[in-house]
């Protein structure tokens, strides 16, 4: 038993070690690092858990993945100025993990209230009723106990139901996704994303060679339908891409009516739609409706992941689809996903036991009063100078400039000040929201966010365009 306690928190170990490895580089160049497989021959651990330590790394900033390629680090030393050249996305994250930042830019609701206590305990119970291994690394789609309960949780009637074998569930969000896009062939395709859009799947699209089209808000703060019969019509688009949850810049969720009529488009245009459910159970006030509830369930698939609720010891993605299994359970054999089946079964006891409703509750909670508290002090301290919809759901905010800025210098201006916050053009591949920010409410309680709006406020009037 205590072989397997050892082994099954043995990521801890890999990733002070991957942290030294990294900081031992003598060079501010991209440098790749070893691959999942040869550092866990090095160190004598399974490939699960060296996946586990690069995803904390990666969330953290300090490494970044390269489709086909690998993992690479930027080591930054404590005391070098943060460049101002280069890719917008690399200059966030090397800032990011400077000593001493306060990271605005992040999306991290779980910070608040985090389940990794609670998981860790589980798991010392699991191992007491089952002192030898619980089982092998041989199911490459995740355990059957977890699938079930992931199967059950988004089931709403007997027509529109899941069972555990149309659930996948991979070592991260971003693997998930990389064998979805795989799975269904969109190199080349048109794909329609709700805009504005994560710029981790963005990047993943990118580099996938989609051919994205946006849909943006129009100036009511709502989700133009005509524009999107227009994109389907006139684009042949094979795949749209929404969200199951008020969107960032609207700050609404679809009315019913919307999601019919959304629906009904994409049924007349032959179109898949991929839900986005990463901040599903994140609204303040608890949804009984979603778009996955009226489209066709022979061309939906649904993704998200458990870290935005749980926390950072529960990284795996996941994603739900009544068809495709062929190639989806193909592709995950291929992938080789080790899942330590210890915290997969410890995830699940929080579904079946209603452990993680009553998080939710209180985390919904935790998040409404930290919106609403972050609109009192941007009312005192940005004025007029922003723009915004108070959230419904999540844990940060999208602010627009009143007057025409260089967002870019405010960005570096912020850095200066060791905060950092996130550029809306990081929301866009066409060059939309040149005039946006994201902003975390989530704070750390030692950091004066007077002070910090204060310095944002200086930081804007500085940047006016001329």
């Amino acid at each position: 038993m205590r072989e397997d306690k050892q082994a099954d928190f043995a990521y801890q170990a890999v990733y002070r070690y991957m942290i030294n490895l990294i900081n031992e580089v003598g060079t501010e160049a991209r440098v790749k690092l070893p691959s999942l497989r040869h550092l866990a021959e090095r160190l004598n651990v399974s490939i699960s858990t060296i996946q586990y330590a690069y995803s904390l790394l990666e969330k953290e900033g300090r490494v970044y993945s390269v489709a086909k390629s690998g993992y690479y680090a930027l080591p930054m030393a404590a005391n070098t100025p943060c460049c101002s050249a280069g890719d917008l996305l690399e200059r966030l994250y090397t800032g990011a993990r400077r000593p001493g930042m306060l990271v605005l830019s992040a999306d991290e609701p779980a910070q608040l209230l985090s389940l990794d206590g609670p998981l860790l305990q589980l798991e010392r119970e699991l191992v007491r009723q089952y002192p030898r291994q619980l089982q092998p690394y041989s199911q490459p789609c995740g355990i059957w106990e977890l699938r079930a309960a992931l199967a059950a949780r988004y089931t709403r009637s007997p027509t529109r139901c899941w069972q555990a074998d149309d659930v996948y569930i991979g070592a991260d969000l971003r693997g998930v996704l990389a064998i979805l896009i795989e799975v269904l062939a969109l190199n080349g395709a048109a794909v329609l994303v709700e805009s504005p859009c994560d710029w981790l799947i963005l990047r993943l699209l990118q580099d996938a060679g989609v051919r994205v089209i946006e849909w943006p808000c129009n100036e009511q703060g709502r989700l133009d339908l005509a524009y999107l019969e227009q994109q389907l019509r006139a684009e042949g688009v094979q795949l749209a891409l929404l969200s199951s949850t008020p969107g960032l810049a609207t700050g609404k969720a679809l009315s019913l009516a919307e999601q019919t009529q959304v629906a009904r488009l994409l049924e007349l245009y032959g179109c898949w739609l991929l839900e986005n459910d990463v901040q599903g159970g994140l609204e303040f006030e608890a949804s009984t409706r979603y778009l996955r509830d009226v489209v066709n369930p022979a061309r939906l698939i649904v993704f998200s992941t458990f870290e935005k609720v749980m926390g950072p010891e529960a990284p795996y993605g996941f994603l739900l689809s009544r068809h495709l299994s062929a190639q989806l359970q193909r592709q995950f054999l291929l992938r080789a996903f080790c899942l330590s089946s210890l915290r997969q079964r410890a995830i699940a006891r929080l579904y079946y036991t209603g452990r993680l409703d009553l998080h939710l509750q209180d985390l919904r909670a935790q998040l409404k009063a930290h919106a609403c508290a972050m609109q009192v002090h941007l009312a005192q301290h940005l004025g007029e100078r922003v723009t915004y919809r108070v959230p419904q759901a999540g844990a940060t905010y999208w602010l627009r400039s009143t007057e025409a800025v260089d967002m870019r210098r405010v960005f570096q201006d912020m850095l200066a000040r060791q905060v950092v916050i996130a550029p809306g053009e990081l929301f866009s591949v066409s060059g939309l929201y040149q005039q946006h920010f994201r902003l975390s409410h989530v704070l750390s309680t030692h950091h004066r966010l007077d002070l910090v709006l204060e310095a944002l406020a200086q930081a804007l009037k500085q940047g006016q365009n001329r």
